[in-house]
This record gives C-alpha cells, sequence and structure tokens, in this order.
C-alpha cells in the first residue's frame, strides 16, 4: 500500500523513521518477543503525526512498506493501511508526555508471564536491583520502581483511561504491563527506549525467578 505524506513531512524523515522502527523489530523479533505478528512499535514525527506498524505484518521482516503514519488520535494519514488496535495506547504516550519520541510493545514469554503473576497485585515492584539504573531518571537500586499491571481488555478506551488514571495520580510511569498480554515502553529516542525495554525484561525474569525459588 502506498504512502502518501503531507507537505509538512520530508519523505526522508518518514524513511528514517520506518528505517529505524523495522530495525528495531528485526532485533525483537530475534531474540523472541514478538511471537506470531504481535507487538507494535512507533516513532513521532512531529508534533502531530507518528510512524506506526501496520496490523498483522510479521515484526522479523518490516520494511518502510510496513509502516504508515498516524495522527495523533490514532487515524491513518494518507494511506488505506490499518493500525494496530492499540494504537491509541501509543498516542497517548505521545500526547502526555511530550519529551517521549518512541513507543514499543512487545511480548515475550517472560513479560506475559509477569502480567498474569502480578496482576491480582495490580503492579511490579522493583527494588534492590542495579539495572533498575537503566531507566531514566533511576539513580539507585535503593528506590521503588512501580510497574502496574493493567487489565486487558479489547476495548482501547479502557485502557487509556487506566493509564491516564495513573498518571493524573502524579505517580512516575516508565512503563506498564497489560494481564495476559505484555509490555509497553518508551524513551526519547530508540536507544533509549530498547535499554528500557532490555532493562524490564532482565527484571521481570529476576522476578520470577525469585518467586520459583521461594515457592
Amino acid at each position: 500500500m502506498s504512502q502518501v505524506l503531507p507537505s509538512s513531512i520530508a519523505a526522508e524523515l518518514f524513511a528514517g523513521r520506518a528505517d529505524a522502527i523495522a530495525d528495531a523489530a528485526r532485533d525483537l523479533a530475534l531474540a523472541g518477543w514478538t511471537p506470531a505478528t504481535s507487538s507494535n512499535f512507533s516513532m513521532r514525527i512531529d508534533a502531530e503525526h507518528a510512524a506506526i506498524t501496520i496490523s498483522g505484518r510479521d515484526k522479523g521482516k518490516l520494511g518502510r512498506d510496513d509502516i504508515m503514519l498516524i495522527d495523533m488520535q490514532g487515524k491513518a494519514v494518507g494511506t488505506d493501511a490499518r493500525p494496530s488496535a492499540e494504537t491509541e495506547l501509543h498516542t497517548q504516550i505521545y500526547r502526555r508526555l511530550p519529551q517521549m519520541n518512541v513507543v514499543l510493545h512487545t511480548h515475550s514469554r517472560t513479560q506475559s508471564v509477569a502480567s498474569r503473576l502480578f496482576a491480582k497485585e495490580g503492579v511490579v515492584l522493583l527494588e534492590g536491583w542495579e539495572l533498575q539504573k537503566a531507566i531514566a531518571g533511576e539513580t539507585t537500586h535503593e528506590a521503588a520502581l512501580a510497574i502496574p499491571v493493567f487489565p486487558n481488555t479489547q476495548h482501547m478506551p479502557e485502557l487509556v483511561a487506566q493509564v491516564d488514571a495513573w498518571l493524573d495520580s502524579g505517580k512516575p510511569l516508565h512503563a506498564y504491563l497489560i494481564n495476559g498480554h505484555g509490555i509497553y515502553t518508551w524513551g526519547r529516542d530508540m536507544a533509549e527506549t530498547r535499554r528500557h525495554l532490555e532493562a524490564l525484561e532482565f527484571l521481570l525474569g529476576c522476578e520470577l525467578d525469585l518467586r520459583r525459588l521461594s515457592a
């Protein structure tokens, strides 16, 4: 499907974002974090637009034609392609956290199991791990890093409202899990966001091991 860009967006800019998304997706697919075409990735283009993966594409084989343009309401721009059903969760981060420019959502086994295990508590509380400092703004292992676990639903406005409520409470939010689903995290650029994702994957795995060993 062809992508027609608004005159305000340079083709080179969109192509660069698409390439960065595709490169990250291939790496995450190789890690086994995007099974069965799951997961979705996006990058901000400007204040009004973002590039995002087209729904249903194999994340290990993405190219520029697998990335589309959306507005900040999650609507397709200049294409008949369909974005992920979870696009609103991406645009929400860009609207609420204007300093953030990348959102990555994956479905690793570790993330999925942790989301179920901690669903009743509603949060994974990370504390005492040195790798917490890989998350932007976290400067000590002695702090508590809360990763909320939101109930899964096919009705996106419900999930959006839950994330909004957390942000409106004033509590820090670096990532969240969705029960039986996966993780969302974000950052100021692709490198930072991938660092967050890798660190959280490791930390969630450590928490699962602790639960298993102490059972």
